[in-house]
């Protein structure tokens, strides 16, 4: 039985050495029928005397049970994501808050692997637990899954490694394998994954781990995290400790290179940016990083990221493809935006058929016609755009992108301000659109001002088709409410009850509760206070709108627009015949009141007044309110954190009050 134990105690360190030479140094020592008749043997051996298979055999990466669902894992120290830079510019930025701060460093750098962030902790030498990045705090336990990975070792290599380390690397799904996977699953008539990152994290989060060791995943080591207990001195340079993880058998991009300046680190990302097609795995840019290890703590970290490292990311990927037509979408606030449907192609990643055209200006600075052949882009490795046509390919019968005049939902007009990109639909309250977002803003509290009427209620108002405009809440019973989830005849009743207490407001309320583009409290105080009746408000001309202080032109052609309306004007006739009401605003002779002519500015933070507020009591008492300080200002009120405002009107001589003198005067 002696004999037996020692041979199984021989293969499995003989087994994990020649993953550690296969894997991490790339120089297999055998031929793989060779390894694959070891591995037999030790299967064998341990399948007769389970009694003798240890924790580190790597028999153990074929998986075990299936779990139920994933254990949490909190991290020893958080796992923090990287800032991201897109241009030279931008590492240039990054590269002079380096050195301001601790003068001239060499960087280390190395490919960013499109793959899942992972933390492996190793006791004693032995793999005992690994997590999933997670939120950065709290990780999902992927320990079993993780021990299927052949490159990842189960037990560290050599001695000298502290009692607990803490490896921090990336797991991938090399390029052949995720080609070989999506073979597999077409055969099966399985969903096939779109591109390996999503395969290496959908394989990783396996509850079974069985499927996971049948898919080849990778995994390169990229920092130490915590390391504890007694050991030979940690390498005092991030490249070092890399290659400390190394001789500990753990894998490390054969792509990490030390860059002693500037043209290094460019030279390096132009040579992996030029060979990235050739490598054996996806990569999105590069990451860039301090290496000194001392001036890392010195930098020391932001809310979510290491101020010594940064991801310096590659252009998106580009293919030319056809634009076949163009369909219009109508957003939650009314913008038109143009949808460009496209001859599928696959780029960055995924296959995509969709782009957006964003607006009319930039259709016209493209210069795209439907029928172009267009490059599309997926920016950022995210959104896809066209960026340009391929002009020599345009057919004879290219034809033009026209903007819809009426919305292709509500039939309302379409708007488009001079000075402004975005089209947009002007039928606020009627188009099915923007519904939810219309009633949520009449029912908000500057508004109507509804108790109970919150977001979720109001989608399930909508979802469930028991309102359909504004003017449908104040028909609503407590029995229909009580469709609602979690909405029983009690607080049915409570909600009914509010929208009719809602109904007694004021021009002002009711005014901005109609979502009119640009008109805020303050204007829709203005234009109440002006005109003294909404029938006047309705019929307004440009000129007459021009006349009402803080309305310029395009906020005129907003409101113009609006009533304008058919659909608009049916809905506020509806809102009306249901009860709303408000008092009659008294004409007020505005040379009596104590602020007329004086023209005032607010700054800071005001802790015990909305500054909409603020702004709205005081043009009730006559004030102009500016949003900047001149010799003309009379006063500024200065909150806290006051800023440049407040230094120019100590400047300028002005009259400076705090909050507490402001409410002592609004309450006089």
């Amino acid at each position: 039985m002696q004999a037996i134990k020692q041979e199984i105690t021989d293969l499995t360190m003989t087994l994990n050495q020649h993953n550690i030479r296969y894997y991490v140094d790339d120089a297999p020592t055998i031929p793989d029928a060779e390894y694959d008749r070891l591995m037999q043997r030790l299967i064998e051996l341990e399948t007769q005397y389970p009694e003798f298979k240890s924790a580190e055999s790597p028999s153990q990466r074929v998986g075990g049970m299936a779990l139920a669902k994933f254990d949490q894992i909190t991290h020893l120290k958080p796992m923090l994501s990287l800032d991201n830079a897109f241009e030279e510019t931008d590492f240039e930025a990054f590269n002079k808050r380096i050195t301001d701060k601790v003068g001239a460093v060499e960087y280390v750098c190395e490919p960013k692997l499109d793959g899942l962030a992972v933390s492996i902790t190793y006791r004693n030498g032995l793999l005992e637990r690994a997590a999933t990045r997670g939120d950065g705090t709290v990780g999902e336990d992927i320990t079993e899954n993780v021990r299927t990975i052949k490159s990842i070792p189960i037990k560290l290599r050599g001695e000298g490694y502290p009692e607990l380390v803490e490896v921090r690397g990336e797991v991938f799904m090399p390029k052949a394998a995720f080609e070989a996977l999506n073979q597999r699953q077409i055969a099966k008539n399985d969903k096939t994954f779109v591109n390996p990152r999503n395969a290496a994290a959908g394989s990783l989060r396996q509850l079974d781990s069985k499927i996971t060791a049948s898919r080849a995943l990778g995994f390169y080591a990229y920092a130490l995290g915590v390391v504890q207990g007694d050991s030979q001195p940690l390498e005092a340079s991030h490249h070092g400790q890399l290659m400390q993880l190394k001789v500990w058998g753990l894998p490390v991009s054969p792509e990490v290179k030390v860059c002693v300046d500037l043209p290094q680190v460019y030279a390096y990302y132009q040579d992996i940016m030029t060979r990235r097609p050739e490598l054996d795995y996806e990569i999105d840019g590069v990451v860039i990083k301090v290496n000194d290890i001392a001036q890392q703590t010195s930098l020391g970290f932001v809310a979510k990221a290491p101020r010594w490292a940064i991801a310096y990311k590659f252009p998106a990927q580009e293919e030319m493809t056809l634009l076949e037509s163009v369909d219009f979408q109508v957003g939650r606030t009314g913008a038109i935006t143009p949808v460009a449907r496209l001859q599928p192609v696959f780029v960055g990643g995924v296959t995509v058929s969709n782009a957006t055209l964003h607006n009319a200006d930039e259709i016209a600075r493209l210069g795209v016609k439907v029928g172009d052949t267009v490059i599309i882009r997926r920016a950022g490795d995210v959104i896809p755009q066209i960026v340009a046509i391929v002009a020599d390919k345009r057919p004879d019968n290219a034809s033009a992108i026209t903007f819809p005049e009426q919305c292709p939902v509500c039939q309302s007009d379409v708007e488009r301000v001079e000075g402004e990109a975005v089209a947009r639909c002007t039928g606020g309250l009627f188009c099915e659109a923007q519904r939810k977002e219309a009633i949520k803003h009449f029912a908000s509290r500057k508004a109507l001002n509804i108790d109970g009427m919150g977001d979720k209620v109001v989608e399930q108002l909508i979802d469930k088709e028991l309102v359909k405009s504004p003017a449908d809440l104040f028909s609503l019973s407590a029995s229909a409410v009580t469709m609602l989830d979690r909405m029983a005849m009690k607080s049915a009743t409570k909600l009914v009850a509010a929208i009719n207490d809602a109904k007694n407001t004021t021009l002002p309320r009711f005014l901005y509760s109609l979502g009119i583009r640009e008109v805020g409290e303050a204007t829709a105080n203005n234009l109440a206070q002006h005109f003294k009746d909404l029938a006047l408000i309705k019929t307004a001309t440009i000129e007459q709108l021009l006349a009402v202080d803080d309305v310029g032109v395009i906020v005129a052609q907003h409101i113009k627009h609006f009533f304008e309306q058919p659909h608009n004007l049916e809905v506020v006739d509806q809102l009306l015949a249901s009860g709303i009401t408000w008092p009659a605003i008294e004409q007020i002779d505005e040379n009596s009141l104590s602020l007329s002519g004086q023209t005032w500015v607010l700054t800071g933070t005001l802790t015990q007044l909305n500054r909409n507020d603020a702004k709205a009591q005081l043009q009730a008492l006559g004030a102009k309110v500016a949003g900047s300080v001149s010799k003309n200002t009379d006063c500024l009120v200065a909150g806290e954190a006051a800023g440049s405002k407040l230094t120019k009107a100590q400047e300028l001589g002005v009259k400076v009050i705090d909050e507490q003198a402001l409410l002592a005067m609004l309450n006089s």
